[in-house]
Parts: structure tokens; sequence; C-alpha cells
């Protein structure tokens, strides 16, 4: 039985197409809400990988040098090789985006443009390349979250916005978790593009974040799904403060092929909970990689899941765990346990 035909007050995710205005777009350019409590007092460094105390205390110096660049005068003759650009690389889930949110809040969220690697290139594609630059440069920081190059003509106009920002003394900070010197490696083999990213490189500060993935701690590695009629049921009877969705999971994957990644967040406005049917292992790489997207703004909105099907177990196929975007997946994966796991918890589910 399809959810269309058992939905009761719950609604579905696939009928939601947003529009979204570029001014929306720019106005949420700040950490998302699940980090919005994020401090540097409140990141709790394993003392067992020193490297974490030390990206910590780097950073809030950073901030103190950064915060000094108060007025327009002091940016422009501000050198710009003095602006901070710091590059944070590390595994899942040491900690990296909560010491990003961290220099955000500690420099001041209205005077930084935080968001992750790709809602940078969907504000281009919104605003145009020149008024992006204009309205990041009226930062004093721009936050780069998951720096990833996915394609030759992103890496070309995430090094143009970088230069451009680096250029009028806004400082940049970034995590990853791919060394800058890597950046393209084992996802396109262009020798034109090397230049620009030897270039990108060029520009950061390198701080490596060592430790492990907190979230594996208390988020199962395998998490079999619940019976499909459960997810309805579930979902349908809890209550939650806001609106609950379930969907049939290959009618999420074909809606989010028609709707804009920028639009994704936009999707979930109002969404206290989305609860999916018939989970399978996604084969296709361009599905999984818009499923990754859905994934992290998700996670963002700190929307619990509810899956059905086959749940986390072989979600991505085994060529896409091992190929140039696996890294990608297995970021989704720790958050999408995450979420399932809270999920589970809010219908009183939840896994050993």
């Amino acid at each position: 039985m399809s959810p269309k035909s058992r939905i009761g007050h719950a609604q579905q995710l696939a009928d939601i197409t947003p529009h979204v205005s570029a001014d929306r777009l720019l106005a949420e350019f700040v950490p998302p809400r699940h980090f919005h409590t994020a401090r540097f007092d409140t990141y709790r460094a394993n003392s067992q990988y020193p490297s974490q105390e030390t990206t910590r205390e780097r950073l809030r110096e950073a901030a103190k040098q950064i915060s000094g660049s108060k007025g327009w005068l002091t940016k422009f003759l501000q050198n710009s090789k003095k602006a901070p650009a710091i590059y944070m690389d590390g595994g899942f889930g040491v900690g990296k985006t909560h010491l990003l949110a961290s220099l955000a809040h500690e420099v001041g969220i209205e005077r930084t443009a935080y968001g992750t690697f790709v809602e940078y290139t969907n504000l281009v594609g919104a605003l145009g390349f020149a008024k992006t630059v204009e309205a990041l440069a009226e930062k004093v920081l721009v936050c780069i979250d998951e720096f990833e190059l996915d394609d030759p003509g992103d890496t070309v106009l995430m090094s143009r916005l970088l230069r451009e920002l680096a250029d009028r003394g806004v400082a940049i900070a970034a995590t990853s978790n791919t060394l800058p010197d890597s950046l393209g490696e084992g996802r396109f083999a262009a020798e034109d593009f090397l230049r620009e990213i030897q270039a990108l490189a060029a520009r950061f500060e390198v701080l490596r974040v060592d430790g492990e993935d907190y979230r594996r701690r208390s988020v199962p590695s395998s998490m079999p799904g619940l019976p499909d009629e459960d997810v309805l049921d579930l979902a349908e009877g809890v209550s939650v403060d806001g609106l609950t969705t379930v969907d049939g999971f290959d009618e999420v994957l074909r809606h989010l092929a028609f709707v804009h990644p920028s639009q994704y967040g936009a999707m979930l406005d109002g969404i206290a909970l989305v609860g999916l049917t018939g989970v399978h292992p996604i084969e296709d790489q361009s599905t999984g990689l818009r499923f990754v997207v859905l994934v992290d703004r998700l996670y963002d909105r700190e929307v619990p899941v509810l899956l059905g099907g086959s749940g986390l177990d072989c979600l991505f196929s085994e060529t896409m765990l091992n190929g140039g975007y696996r890294k990608k997946y297995f970021r989704a994966l720790s958050r999408l346990g995450a979420l399932a796991q809270e999920g589970r918890l809010l219908v009183g589910r939840e896994v050993a």
C-alpha cells in the first residue's frame, strides 16, 4: 500500500516544490540550527587527539585577528596575506563543523557568511558571480563547510571567488575531508585545472583535526529499516511540534531531480519528522549525490527520520562507496544514522 493511499494528517515531501528568492538564499548564510549553540567552550576536545585542542586554540587566535577588522578603511589597508585563511581537514564527526560554527559565532553572525560548498555555488547561480562577490565582501569572514570539488567548473568558480574575497581582505575558514593539495584527486583527471587547484591550496593554513566519529559512539553502524506499515502508522500517530511527511523512497528520489538543490532546505520548512518507506540501495551516482544534499539539509535542521525498507543497510552501492565521492556518502550515512536513531527514539523504537 503506497503512502498516498494511507496519508492521514501527514503530508508528502514529494508534493513540496518551493521557490526561493536570492535574498532568502543570502539571508540563510548562517550556522545551521544544529550548531546554533556551538561555541569554543562547548567543544569537547578529546585528550587522546591533541590536534583537536590545538585547532581550537588556533581558531580562538584567528577570531581575535579577524575581529580587529572593523571598518572598510582597515580592510582596504590590510594586506590580503594577513587575512586568515584556515583549512580544517579530518575525518567525519571529529567536530570540524562545531569549530567552524564556533568561529562564526565568536566573530559575529552579522559579520560572517556561513554555508556549505554547494550553497556557495548555488548562490553564484542565483545572484551571478559579481553580485555574489559584492555581497560576501561585506563580511569580514566567509566560512565554507564541507569544501569539495565535484566538477572542473566548480574548481574554477570557487578558486576565483576565494581569490576575489581574499584580495579584499576577507578572512576564509573551511572544513573538508580532503587536504587542499589533493582536491580533485580521484574525481576528474584534468591537467588544465591542476594549476587552479594548487593556487587554491596555497591560500590556506592547513589544520589537521584527528579523532573518531563521535556519532558512531551512539549510532549503530548498521540499522535495518522498520516495516513500512510501521513507518506509516508511527509517523501518522506521533505528536510533534510541526508537520510530518511520509513518502515512498522512490517518489522522493524522483522529486529531488526536479528541485534545485539550493531549494532542498526550503522543502523542509515547518517539517518536524520525515518518514520514508521502501528504502532500498541507491545505484545511480546522480541520484545518490542529490540524496546526500537532502540528508545534509535534514541534519542542519535536526529533522528526525523514520526509515522503512532496507534502512541504512547497503544504502549506497559498493561502487559508490569506493569511488571519488565516497567521503560524501560516508558523511551522509553517519548523519542519516543519527537522524534515524532520533526518529526511533521519538516513536519508542530505538536500536539497542
